[in-house]
């Protein structure tokens, strides 16, 4: 039987690297004043990372009074002790590091090719700090894009774009966007905007990162042949990534006709082709991009946040992108406050019955969207309930409450699960989660979470008035 000590092993190596008097090694981190000196032993570094054994033969390392002196001024000294105590310890805890050191350690974990460390903190991003790489979204994808190995953040942030591009899209961020994000975001089938929107898009950028263009110069009408030359030089790799199948006759008419020398003649002919003649292109042979709506008569939100409400409901990523061989949804409109009124009684009246339901409450004087999943419906739930305090609860455990900062975001929504599944529903206003956590009375909304039965992320002691609510019933197709 194998006899494994690695708790002990650990510990010791840590002490060797706080303690011990016998390094051989000074590493100077940092820059300006933000600056260190690591002391440490050499055939450590070399042990563990690849990029060290390297740096430390002997034919490229410089030495003082026989000691090791090793620069790294692209390395932050906050980064460099957590690679340190990675090197000789293998553990790490990384719940208390900011976002921005995290990634800063991502970056220096693939450039000493600690491939173990680089796996985890990548997952690590995804996992934990979805929050900061939202409000840091440009950063973490021009970042991570400089590093070829970092594959699964990189698809995340573009899956991010995808779900919900236009903000994106028509921002002034796309003109200095890096030729390989935009490259891998065109070649996307799943980029979820109308093809004449990328074509435009597209256009933005090779006039912003073409010599002779850009904002003093983007007035086609007055361009010369060398400028449209020097366009298509720009955009030559790009080109048949659109998809102009997916254009409408009258926006290729308008759009992308005017741009016609730069696009290479043969496909310029089959998509004119393809336009009057109804012949498909045999050189630009990309499908249309598949573009999923689920269809939902709501007049609170778009498509897009409807399908981050499902992966809700089946568990998954808010940015899991759908395709069509996933569970398909049907939503019913059974009560709209505007036209059967918001009070207690039309609530309890049209959505009466147990099925699977959501319902969406649009707020006055904010743009905020709040709402909630139940599994098991709102009123006349039947005999199963428990009576606590003189109020009835109903039992689900896959009940859920959720907030969104408008009807396009996808960056600071809010779920709060049950947590309490005895008490999912009260049967008492119009619906009401928990016992308060999301509570409809008469035309005001709560969220105080008062039992406790959901997760606090939505608490507040806000009590806001309602301008709008709907609720559909949900039928899986």
């Amino acid at each position: 039987m194998a006899l494994i000590f690695h708790s002990g092993l650990s510990k010791d190596l840590s002490s060797i690297l706080n303690d011990a008097d016998d390094y051989d090694i000074i590493i100077k981190v940092g820059e300006n004043k933000n600056t260190r000196e690591f002391r440490a032993h050499s055939v450590i570094l070399r042990a563990r990372s690849p990029y060290f054994k390297g740096a430390l033969s002997s034919s490229w390392i410089t030495k003082e009074d026989n000691m090791i002196i090793f620069n790294k001024p692209n390395v932050t000294p906050t980064v460099f002790e957590m690679i340190l105590k990675y090197i000789y310890t293998g553990e790490l805890d990384l719940t208390e590091k900011s976002g921005e050191d995290i990634l800063g350690l991502l970056v220096v974990s693939d450039e000493l090719l600690l491939e173990e460390l680089f796996v985890q903190v990548q997952e690590h991003l995804i996992e934990k700090r979805l929050s900061w790489v939202h409000e840091n979204f440009i950063h973490v994808l021009y970042t991570v894009f400089k590093l070829d190995n970092c594959n699964k953040l990189q698809d995340y942030c573009l899956e991010f774009i995808c779900i919900n591009p236009q903000s994106f899209i028509i921002s002034k961020k796309v003109s200095s966007l890096d030729k390989d994000i935009l490259f891998n975001l065109l070649k996307r089938n799943d980029l979820q905007i109308e093809e004449i929107n990328v074509w435009d898009c597209l256009i933005k950028w090779g006039i912003e990162q073409t010599p002779g263009l850009g904002s003093e110069n983007n007035d086609r009408t007055k361009w010369n042949d060398e400028n449209f030359e020097e366009l298509k030089n720009t955009l030559e790799e790009f080109i048949p990534l659109i998809r102009f199948v997916g254009i409408s006759r009258a926006d290729f008419f308008d759009k992308v006709r005017p741009y016609k020398a730069i696009i290479p003649k043969n496909i310029y002919e089959e998509v004119v082709e393809f336009h009057y003649k109804d012949v498909l292109p045999k050189t630009a042979t990309l499908p249309p991009r598949t573009i999923k709506t689920e269809k939902i008569e709501s007049k609170i939100i778009n498509p897009t946040l409807v399908k981050v409400i499902i992966n809700w409901i089946e568990r998954k990523s808010n940015i899991f992108t759908r395709n069509e061989n996933d569970q398909r949804y049907k939503f019913k409109l059974i009560y709209r406050g505007s036209r059967d009124g918001i009070n207690n009684e039309s609530f309890r009246k049209k959505c009466n019955g147990r099925i699977s339901s959501i319902v969406l409450i649009k707020v006055k004087d904010t743009n905020k969207i709040f709402g909630g999943y139940s599994s098991i419906g709102f009123c006349s739930l039947g005999n199963d309930y428990l009576i606590k305090d003189g109020y009835r609860f109903y039992k689900s455990s896959d009940n859920f409450i959720f907030s969104f900062e408008n009807n396009y975001d996808i960056q600071n929504m809010k779920i709060s699960r049950v947590v309490n599944d005895l008490k999912a529903i009260l049967d008492h206003g119009g619906c009401n989660f928990g016992r308060g956590s999301l509570c409809m009375i008469e035309d005001k909304l709560y969220l105080n979470n008062g039992s406790g039965s959901y997760e606090k992320n939505l608490n507040t002691d806000i009590i806001y008035n309602i301008e709008e609510i709907e609720t559909f019933v949900i039928d899986n197709q």
